[in-house]
């Protein structure tokens, strides 16, 4: 009988520790993480890419689905170590932006529903990939399908209900390249249509559970990164987050975190 993957969530001394591989030692700080690690504050990216690091351990077969060109965008040095890392890394993508993926063993151009993953994988992970899905009981159905007993699956998205997703879909596609470039400098090709029908906890568990798979992990992420360019503005959202917290009020734009097992 194969044993359960290991579930390992990322403690303080981890975040930290991914914090300065993302972003240098403390005396070589840019303003903006500086600023955060004052706040005491970890980006929804950080804790994805801690708990990430934490379940990718020598062995792993791992699929990352919807990866495009980047593992991590942000984090190269974490990208090539996993990837030295595990076993076996398969990144499937239908957008031609996979081929630019440098870190990838294997690429699978296509949808993860119509790929049949053998249940040869310990771990599946979705990095700002629900939001994008259609048709999600097809796309837990592959995920199921890919999974070993025991393995997981790592959802890490934005919450339908925040206020930016909530413009998002009010918005043509041709302002989204507008205001995504401004706000956080990305290009056209990284923009993609949004459908938002995996972005609640409640639509995670039912769609999953759907499958045979249940909820192993679930986090809220804060998200205060809309204005991160802007250094005023970034402390502004970090003053906000500061007094939600201490009113016991969520902060209104966040992130989901969702762990599924298979049993």
């Amino acid at each position: 009988m194969i044993a359960p993957m290991l579930l390992r969530l990322p403690d303080a001394t981890a975040l930290r520790q991914m914090f300065h591989l993302r972003y240098g030692p403390k005396d070589k700080l840019g303003w903006g993480p500086k600023l955060r690690l004052g706040y005491g504050y970890y980006t929804p990216d950080d804790r994805y890419e801690a708990t990430v690091a934490g379940l990718v351990v020598p062995g792993t077969n791992w699929l990352d689905v919807g990866c495009g060109r980047e593992l991590f965008p942000n984090n190269l040095g974490l990208a090539e170590t996993l990837s030295k890392r595990c076993a076996r890394l398969v990144g499937i993508d239908p957008d031609p932006t996979l081929q630019e993926n440098p870190w990838v063993h294997e690429k699978v151009p296509g949808f993860i529903d119509g790929y049949d993953g053998k249940a040869a994988f310990d771990l599946v992970t979705l990095r700002m990939v629900a939001e994008h899905i259609a048709d999600p009981m097809a796309c837990v159905n592959a995920v199921q399908r890919a999974l070993r007993p025991g393995g997981l699956a790592v959802v890490f998205t934005v919450f339908g209900g925040s206020p930016m997703p909530l413009l998002t879909r009010l918005a043509p596609m041709g302002l989204r390249h507008v205001v995504k470039s401004w706000l956080w400098g990305t290009q056209p090709k990284d923009t993609f249509p949004t459908c938002f029908r995996m972005n609640t906890r409640g639509a995670l568990q039912r769609q999953f559970a759907a499958v045979g798979m249940s909820e192993a992990a679930f986090q809220r992420l804060d998200d205060c990164r809309t204005f991160a360019r802007f250094r005023w503005a970034s402390e502004m959202e970090l003053r906000t987050m500061r007094v939600c917290r201490a009113l016991g009020l969520p902060y209104p734009e966040h992130c989901l975190l969702g762990v599924y097992r298979k049993g």
